[in-house]
């Protein structure tokens, strides 16, 4: 199963990937995103959100 994560110190809190793949990433109180817990980072929206990242904040991994 793919894994996803985000580099919080990288992460500019533009909620892009919230709004492509709103079932992986959410913001958080920190106005950063977050992976949901125990999401499907396998989905086509999560490589998505990850090639549009403006910081390269998130990666996802096979």
């Amino acid at each position: 199963m793919a894994q996803v994560s985000v580099d919080k110190d990288l992460c500019i809190g533009c909620s892009l990937c919230t709004q492509i793949c709103p079932s992986v990433f959410v913001m958080g109180n920190d106005d950063k995103a977050e992976v949901v817990p125990g999401a499907d980072a396998s989905q086509p929206c999560a490589k998505e959100a990850e090639e549009s990242c403006p910081s390269s904040a998130i990666k996802v991994e096979a």
